[in-house]
């Protein structure tokens, strides 16, 4: 409502519209418009079959596939999903009655390729756009409207006048589909969830050192066929992302991050004679993480590679990677040779600059633009500057305020990175992103992405990162699309995203069965075992270890650099030896709510004031309870528990630990030792965490999804 200047200082503040995100010129009338089994939905005939006007045509974020028609079919499923309602299709556009939903395109230049119109203020809905993606995105406010203010009968929305156009045409997501496969069911949740909030581009990250995740018959024995996407997953998944207005852009990595592909063809630079050694490498990695750019097999096998999976995506962008080269590949005596022959490169930047545009040519010929991580900016390049139309999505800095690679275009990742894992452990200020954050309107920032990596997390959950990453992905939704100044803070702000919910159409996510017949659920044995099909191990001797889950599905790996020490006399095999706060183990599992029994021989070595075998976000199992040193549980910012039992330093103990909703037993060596009232649900996250890892040797971690009995942890052993 619109209050007038003499009564202002007295009015009630104007609550924020219940739309995500939010709209930038919105106006509130008084009353409401009902929805009725006599609602139309009433598409121009002029814009049935039409795509777009010419003002609704740019190069961000590329054409769209659907026309006005099939989207009125679409919203017509979609309202009967939240209403109930299933209003009929009509093109009597002239005679709309109050209730009538109407959908046209028009050649208006102010609303661009995504903007719309939207006016509920005479009684019909009207909707307006110079493309379908308009036109999309004005529908997506129509049904969050629906949903979060009428949530009862789901039936009315507010009268009210809007012209809502993006300040950002990039509006991304960003998966490691490298180190971690992601199902296909929870890529679609994704994808609607991101229509649904005008996101429209989601980035799928599709080659790592450990895996590649685009199966070709081409490339026998590059990517494993059941952890990997073929042509028609790709065709499947690029209609369904048309559907909701969504791009999906295909990422490789080259020429680092590349084991998979350099150690399948014998292409990298630890490979053939005169190698490359660990020395001119980063010091947790092997030689053939680098693709060898000095080699002509080598160029020729990448543009092979490029070329091939060019041709299955239709986004505007196509990612190459091209990040994190060692400066001190530079020293190697095959890349001096190579750079004392060659007349166009002098320096290593030279050799990344020129490999950066021998691939440029290659993706602009299937009539893409080239995307690359920043970071050649980094290294000296007197003689090879990277092709200016190249795209750099820049992940350095704080605030992605201003560009920072002249004379190319950007988007900006660096300050909302979810890495959650306990080495990195990045996870994005929320707060800073909704209450601090300023979307750069330069010319030259096409616009922000939020970026989920994988490191560590292989063979985590789908929604382990989705319970990360949906709360920035919302506030990244939000101010890339409105970046004026927020109207309330964060908290007032998770609550509409409550109130509005998901969009029609969300499957659930599949709950992985509870284990409750005396079975264990997870077992980690900690023995040697080699990476599962489909995944490549790129760590030097001693990195990235792999924790097999021979139970369940639910396998983790060490972190680089510091990591536990396999060592050959443990209770019952060989045991890891924890001696740094950084050693830990990244398994990404859901909590698993009481019921539960975790049990694991333990011998540690030293006290220290925090000592933490199995954490989340929400609470820990202790080893060293902070404050009593004595075995506990916490529950994250409510309370620390002790059980009066301390753990004997440098000879092995069978600990268990049983929980019942509000109960947990302790018992050490199949004998209760101490009983609280309180549990937890069972953290799944990781062992350890980045500042309270244990200290000393860990061998045979268990869980069940059920509260053993007594005699059951006696007969453990």
């Amino acid at each position: 409502m619109n209050v007038s200047p003499a009564s202002a200082a007295a009015a009630e503040p104007v609550p924020p519209v219940p739309v995500i995100p939010r709209p930038t010129d919105w106006t509130s009338l008084d009353g409401t418009v009902a929805l009725t089994p006599g609602t139309r939905i009433l598409v121009d005939p002029t814009s049935r079959d039409r795509l777009d006007r010419p003002a609704g045509r740019a190069e961000f974020p590329g054409p769209a596939h659907r026309t006005t028609g099939r989207l009125a079919t679409q919203l017509r499923t979609e309202i009967e999903a939240v209403t109930g309602l299933a209003p009929r299709i009509a093109s009597d556009t002239a005679h709309a009655g109050p209730g009538d939903i109407v959908l046209a395109l028009r050649d208006d230049t102010r609303l661009g390729a995504e903007g719309y119109a939207f006016d509920s203020s005479t009684g019909p809905v009207r909707i307006r756009a110079a493309s379908t993606h308009g036109l999309f995105y004005g529908t997506r406010t129509l049904l969050q409207l629906l949903r979060a203010t009428d949530p009862d009968g789901r039936r009315t929305l507010p009268r009210a006048r809007a012209t809502d156009v993006p300040a950002q045409s990039v509006r991304m997501v960003h998966l490691d589909a490298g180190r971690k496969y992601w199902t296909i069911p929870y890529l679609k949740n994704l994808i609607r969830r991101m229509g649904d909030q005008k996101l429209n581009t989601l980035l799928m990250h599709l080659s790592e050192s450990e895996g590649f995740r685009l199966f070709s018959p081409r490339f026998p024995g590059l990517a494993d066929p059941a952890h990997s996407y073929d042509r028609a997953d790709i065709e499947e998944l690029k209609a369904f992302a048309a559907r909701h207005h969504v791009q999906l852009m295909p990422g490789l990595e080259l020429p680092g991050h590349a084991t998979a592909v350099s150690e399948t063809f014998g292409i990298g630079f630890g490979s053939g004679p005169d190698p490359c050694t660990a020395a001119h490498t980063h010091s947790h990695l092997t030689p053939d993480w680098i693709i060898d750019m000095t080699s002509e097999r080598a160029v020729e096998k990448t543009k092979e590679i490029v070329a091939e999976f060019a041709d299955w995506f239709d986004a505007p962008l196509f990612s190459i990677g091209a990040e994190e080269v060692p400066g001190r590949l530079a020293d190697c005596p095959r890349v001096k040779n190579h750079l004392a022959s060659s007349p166009d490169v002098s320096t290593l930047g030279d050799l990344l600059n020129r490999y950066i545009n021998t691939l440029d040519d290659v993706v602009t010929s299937h009539g893409k633009r080239t995307a690359v991580y920043n970071g050649s900016e980094h290294l000296t390049a007197p003689q090879q500057q990277v092709h200016a139309p190249v795209v750099f999505l820049t992940w350095e800095g704080h605030g992605g305020a201003e560009p920072q690679i002249p004379g190319h275009d950007e988007i900006a990742i660096g300050p909302f990175y979810v890495t959650p894992n306990n080495y990195h452990h990045l996870y994005p200020d929320q707060s800073w992103m909704y209450d601090g954050w300023q979307p750069s309107a330069a010319p030259d920032m096409l616009g922000s992405g939020l970026p989920n990596w994988a490191d560590y997390n292989f063979w985590a959950e789908d929604g382990y990162f989705e319970q990360q990453m949906a709360g920035a992905r919302a506030i990244l939704a939000d101010r890339a699309w409105n970046r004026t100044p927020t109207p309330d803070a964060l908290a007032g702000f998770r609550a509409r995203a409550a109130l509005i919910g998901d969009p029609p159409g969300i499957t659930p996510a599949p709950s992985r069965p509870r284990v409750d017949d005396g079975r264990p659920s997870h077992r980690w044995t900690f023995d040697d075992a080699p990476y599962p099909q489909g995944w490549t191990w790129a760590g030097s001797p001693g990195n990235t270890l792999y924790a097999r889950d021979v139970a369940g599905d639910l396998s983790g790996t060490s972190y680089i650099i510091n990591n536990p020490t396999p060592v050959p006399d443990g209770a019952g095999g060989q045991a890891w030896r924890f001696d740094s706060d950084r050693d830990g183990v990244g398994l990404g599992g859901l909590d698993v709510a009481e019921p539960w029994t975790v049990s694991v021989r333990v011998r540690p070595t030293a006290r220290t004031a925090d000592q933490v075998l199995l954490s989340s976000a929400a609470g820990a199992l202790k080893l060293q309870q902070y404050g009593t040193r004595e075995v506990g549980l916490t529950r994250y910012g409510t309370a620390d528990h002790s059980f009066g039992h301390t753990l004997p330093l440098d000879r092995w103990t069978r600990l268990t630990w049983v929980a019942t909703e509000g109960h947990t037993t302790l018992y050490a060596d199949g004998k209760e030792v101490g009983a609280i009232d309180a549990s937890i649900p069972l953290p799944l996250r990781s062992v350890g965490t980045e500042k309270a890892s244990l200290r000393g040797d860990l061998d045979d971690l268990t869980t069940w999804d059920e509260a053993l009995s007594p005699r059951a942890v006696a007969g453990l052993g």
